[in-house]
């Protein structure tokens, strides 16, 4: 059976809004982002087991507000108190998950098909994410997450880089299709490219 993506029918390639007479790397850029595993990890309050012998792909779990581990593969979100967000193009990594987390201690949910994500990236994205989102997103740093709103649509938003900034999003898969049409429009004033 063939996965068809959260953004199938509605993320179109080519340039939109204000791109005339503008260089590529001065415009943003808008993709969607598939394949990922996406695995939402949570410690129940009675869990006798210590943050610091939480690890997967070589990465310790913290338990601080804003906070992404990560390397090349895996992206560790902090999603909550006791509640992590894991990101990895490793797709076999849920096998290791459910073999070192007993089920006693946590509960283990795989989000991979259940989110839409989109990428942003170029120097204005902080400017278009102020207009759906209430969050301060000047404060917002690279390897830092927050869950919120953008015109009212519950999202993630994970800041994997600076210079350019590159952003991703996440949200339900039912909310996907609204959340783009509100990304790119926010988009259209400094011109975006669909990659």
């Amino acid at each position: 059976m063939k996965s068809i993506s959260a953004l199938n029918y509605v993320h179109r390639l080519g340039l939109f809004g204000n791109y005339e007479n503008k260089s590529d790397k001065n415009l943003i850029k808008v993709s969607e982002i598939k394949n990922l595993l996406i695995v939402q990890i949570v410690q129940y309050k009675n869990s006798k087991i210590l943050l610091e012998n939480l690890k997967i792909d070589n990465l310790n779990f913290k338990n601080e507000p804003l906070t992404v581990v990560c390397n090349n593969d895996t992206r560790i979100l902090w999603n909550g108190p006791n509640n992590w967000l894991l990101v990895s193009t490793k797709k076999d990594l849920l096998r290791s998950i459910l073999e070192s987390f007993k089920e006693s201690d946590f509960a283990i949910t795989d989000l991979s098909h259940s989110r839409a994500i989109i990428e942003i990236e170029g120097e204005e994205i902080k400017e278009v994410l102020k207009k759906g989102c209430p969050f301060n997103f000047n404060i917002l740093l690279r390897n830092n997450s927050i869950n919120s709103t953008f015109n009212g649509l519950a999202f993630t938003v994970d800041f994997i880089d600076e210079n350019p900034n590159r952003i991703r999003l996440f949200a339900l898969r039912s909310f996907g299709e609204s959340l783009y049409h509100s990304i790119t429009d926010a988009s259209l004033e400094f011109g975006y490219k669909a990659v």
